[in-house]
């Protein structure tokens, strides 16, 4: 009997250590996806550097892990999106790692570069003399944890789907699951929070990387996973197919992120009017809605990407 239980602990270890994607490359948890060792270089760096006229400045860099030790850097004078950013244009470039496992990044005139390595961006100059570093930084939506208020009805808490249609369902740890619509299909004006978690599919491209969509009395918000992206109608925070965000605020996969939105449906013929915040900053404000529901459902779209979703709000106003 000790010799099957430890069989089974030693078995119960192997797969937890070998964790592998999903069929579709995906990695739905912080846990499995850390075995791939691109994971850990992906995310988001901000820091200064010196530049040729002596000033400092600051900067932000996104990292993106495209599968196969590939990388897409994206540089931001400024700071990030939503943190200093100039909006000002943005400089890429792609690399792969190295045997020593860092990255080199370099600009396309072959003159100034960036080394990633150890959770750090080294930026050098022509000379390669160092003249900045950035640290890698994970960043919380300001809305993360907000709770209901008073009156609100807790769509998902992590305890009952008594608010969705059958089918719903919920994951070990307690996450919604994707492909659920609620029960309810009259819903108006409202005040709505709900916080997202993208899966990492670094080799998946386009409507295929971690795709799913938040439809509030029919029109979709998009969510997948836009990190490092430009921001287009059908990226994440998008008015699917229709108005691109003001901003793309989509964090790293596997971060959690919010949406808050502000939804007035149609009256007396008028647009629906919807405000959305990604991340606590706002993307769409004041936006009249093409499609004119005067009631409707709250759906999160299934895709057969392992989205997750916890802590979903709505307040209704009278």
């Amino acid at each position: 009997m000790r010799k099957l239980i430890s069989s089974i602990i030693i078995l119960s270890t192997l797969s937890y250590v070998n964790a592998a994607p999903d069929k579709k490359g995906a990695y739905s948890t912080p846990e499995d996806a850390s075995n791939d060792p691109d994971f850990a270089l992906q995310g988001e760096y901000q820091g200064t550097y010196t530049k040729s006229n002596g000033k400092e400045a600051r900067v932000g860099i996104q990292v993106i892990a495209l599968g196969d030790e590939t990388f897409r850097a994206v540089g931001f004078e400024g700071g990030l999106p939503g943190d200093g950013w100039d909006l000002g244009e943005k400089s890429e470039a792609e690399a792969r790692r190295s045997d020593d496992g860092s990255v080199t990044f370099m600009k396309d005139d072959g003159g100034a570069s960036a080394v990633l390595k150890m959770g750090k961006l080294q930026i050098k100059g022509n000379d390669n003399n160092v003249i900045g570093t950035l640290n890698r930084i994970e960043r919380k939506s300001t809305t993360l944890g907000l709770k209901a208020p008073e009156g609100a009805i807790e769509l998902f808490n992590g305890t009952s789907l008594e608010h969705w249609k059958q089918g719903a369902r919920i994951t070990k740890n307690k996450l919604l699951m994707e492909g659920v619509n609620s029960i309810r299909n009259n819903f108006k004006d409202f005040t709505l929070h709900i916080e997202f978690r993208l899966p990492y599919m670094p080799k998946a491209r386009g409507q295929g990387r971690s795709n799913s969509g938040m439809f509030l009395l029919g029109t979709e918000v998009q969510m997948l996973d836009s990190f490092g992206l430009s921001g287009e109608p059908n990226e994440c925070g998008g008015i699917y197919k229709w108005r691109r965000p003001d901003l793309n605020m989509c964090y790293p996969p596997l971060s959690w992120q919010t949406y808050d939105v502000e939804f007035k449906a149609a009256k007396n013929g008028d647009a629906p009017i919807m405000t959305v915040k990604h991340n606590g900053v706002i993307i769409h404000e004041q936006v009249k809605l093409r499609k004119k529901n005067s009631q409707g459902s709250i759906q999160l779209q299934n895709h057969s990407n392992p989205v997750r979703y916890r802590n979903i709000w709505i307040l209704e106003k009278d």
